[in-house]
């Protein structure tokens, strides 16, 4: 194994200056989002979604599905240990890793549970594969081999045939939306000899979310790297 500590990759010398930042953080997040697709970055939607509870920290990978004024939406097993950490302590923090653009954005808010219609409606737009796949998988859960979930798949493909229809297989009461609405946004640059630029969204109340596009509620810092 390579000795991690002998890896070095010299950043880039792009500033990252408050007169570059947009007005508010959803337009700040599209315009590096945008960048991040047009790079053609793999999975840039892919974040990190932290969660805390009493049998400890946990992270993992979900893709980010919506963003707008309200916050960031990603979609889950309702069941599985992300959402049942965000049903006793809400608080999560979401981290999109665009490492070769020398970029991250961070954020710290509250997730809660999207409406149903909401849930529907993205359900529907999923691949059939992907319908079936939220049915067969009790997330989080142990499994005595794959082999399991392959017999599982193949029952529920023959209970819900593919029909071409988007309704042929229902949502799955488990299964849901997550809003996470923000009271923190960082976006943070690299820079050379580790002095990167990290320029922060804050509202005036930590723990206190506040909607994407409003930028009254907004103020700006700058952090030390």
């Amino acid at each position: 194994m390579e000795d991690p500590s002998q890896r070095r990759v010299d950043y880039s010398d792009t500033p990252f200056e408050e007169a570059d930042l947009a007005a508010t953080p959803l337009e700040q997040f599209s315009r590096w989002y945008s960048a991040a697709v047009e790079a053609a970055v793999a999975e840039p939607n892919a974040m990190t979604v932290a969660t805390a509870s009493p049998e400890g920290p946990s992270a993992r990978t979900v893709l980010l599905k919506a963003v707008d004024g309200r916050g960031f939406v990603f979609y889950t097993n309702q069941l599985s240990r992300k959402a049942r950490a965000i049903a006793g302590d809400p608080r999560v923090a979401l981290l999109f890793g665009w490492v070769g653009m020398q970029r991250q954005v961070s954020v710290r808010g509250s997730a809660a549970p999207v409406e149903r219609a909401e849930t529907d409606a993205y359900f529907v737009s999923r691949p059939y594969g992907s319908r079936i796949g939220a049915w067969v998988s009790e997330q989080s859960e142990p499994v005595a081999s794959a082999a399991v979930l392959h017999e599982r798949e193949a029952e529920l493909r023959r209970r819900w045939p593919d029909t071409g229809s988007a309704t042929d297989v229902p949502t799955p009461p488990h299964w849901g939306g997550y809003l996470v609405q923000a009271w923190e946004v960082e976006f943070w640059q690299g820079r050379a000899s580790r002095l990167h630029d990290r320029l922060v969204f804050r509202t005036d109340r930590p723990g206190a979310p506040a909607p994407l596009d409003a930028a009254p509620a907004w103020s700006v810092e700058r952090r030390q790297p």
